[in-house]
């Protein structure tokens, strides 16, 4: 039997959270959700994600500060960003650090779920 793989949603929005935590259940994920990079970061689920969606803007850690550190510490996981505050600068950044996806708020599910579907892809867990 596949194990389905592990999307972890960080995001201080809880009804964001909740809301993608729902559509990645509904799609067949497994999804699990955390207020915050640092409470991801100290989690056992960091091992076991296979895509990250994360809010560029949150208390503490930005999600491109937290894809940065990941990837520092050789974490290499697929990471997909998302803002209330679309910045093409801040858009750029991240895609040239290797962010899958950069999606403004509101998203559409179906953006939402094409680029997991890249992001698993890329790292061959489909």
């Amino acid at each position: 039997m596949l194990k389905k793989p592990v999307i972890s949603i960080v995001d201080d929005d809880e009804s964001v959270r909740e809301s993608t935590m729902d559509l990645f259940n509904a799609t067949g994920f497994v999804a699990v959700a955390f207020p915050s990079a640092a409470a991801f970061l100290n989690s056992d689920h960091l091992q076991r994600t296979s895509c990250l969606v994360a809010d560029v803007q949150m208390p503490g850690m930005t999600g491109i500060e937290l894809h940065d550190r990941l990837a520092g510490s050789g974490n290499k996981i697929p990471t997909i960003l998302v803002t209330a505050y679309p910045d093409d600068r801040d858009r750029s950044r991240a895609m040239q650090a290797g962010v899958i996806c950069y999606l403004a708020k509101p998203f559409n599910d179906d953006d939402l779920l094409t680029c997991v579907r890249a992001a698993l892809e890329s790292r061959g867990a489909d």
